[in-house]
Order: C-alpha cells, then sequence, then structure tokens
C-alpha cells in the first residue's frame, strides 16, 4: 500500500518538475489535478451508494459485494486525498477548493446515470448556480 502511495506521489512530482521551467503551466496542470479530485470524490460517492445498494439487496452488509464496493470507494478517497495534498502543496487553499464544488454537480448526474435518480427542477437550477460560482471563483 505505501508503495502505491508513494509511487503515485512521485509520478505527480515527476510531472510538475517537467514544467518548472514555465509559470503558467504548472498553475494549468495544478488545477487539471484538482479537478481530478473532483471527480474522484464524486465516483467515490457513487461507489458509497452502489455499495449501500449491494448491502441492502444482498441482505448484509458482510457480503462479498458490498465490502468490495466499500473498500474500492474507501481506496479512491484515500487516493484522491494524497493527491489533493500534493495540489494544495502548489496553490492556495482558497484559490482551489472552489473546484472540489464539481463534486455537488458530478454526483447528481452520476447518479442520474447510473442509479435512474431524478430531480426536480429548483434542484438543476441550483447545479448551475454552482457552476456559476465555481466559475466565477477560480477565475479570480
Amino acid at each position: 500500500m505505501s508503495a502505491v502511495i508513494f509511487l503515485t506521489a512521485s509520478m505527480f512530482h515527476r510531472v510538475a518538475c517537467i514544467y518548472n521551467k514555465e509559470r503558467e503551466r504548472p498553475v494549468i496542470i495544478t488545477y487539471a489535478v484538482a479537478l481530478l479530485c473532483a471527480i474522484g470524490l464524486a465516483l467515490g460517492q457513487i461507489l458509497f451508494k452502489m455499495s449501500a445498494n449491494a448491502s441492502q439487496t444482498g441482505g448484509s452488509f458482510f457480503s462479498a459485494k458490498p465490502l468490495a464496493t466499500l473498500f474500492a470507494a474507501m481506496l479512491l478517497y484515500g487516493l484522491t486525498s494524497i493527491v489533493w495534498v500534493w495540489v494544495l502543496q502548489r496553490i492556495q487553499l482558497g484559490k482551489v477548493y472552489p473546484l472540489m464544488a464539481l463534486a455537488f454537480v458530478l454526483v447528481p448526474i452520476g447518479s442520474y446515470f447510473v442509479f435512474c435518480e431524478r430531480f426536480q427542477t429548483q434542484y438543476i437550477f441550483g447545479v448551475v448556480f454552482i457552476l456559476i460560482g465555481v466559475i466565477l471563483t477560480t477565475g479570480s
């Protein structure tokens, strides 16, 4: 497990070193990696819901499918957290954190396609306002 963490961290460090010569390029890469963190959190939420559904239909939380899905979600959250720390080493928290709000957009989209969940119009408007807020805050 620690070898995976080390390899992941060193991979991101090498990518950052490649672009150290230019000033704008590392910032763009850092924002792209932060976006991947938001996607990772959203996927983790979908996996948590899949684990909950599997435990409900399987009759036990301790059966193989719910536990495997839960473990996958926790592993994804752990890796995403490590990558997020890498992002925070390179950019101010206040500048990059609004990208995490994209998880509030991605999770409902994922739940619509994966679980066939439906949302009311006012919910969709709320998601649009979140997107506008992310655009305004990351653009400053």
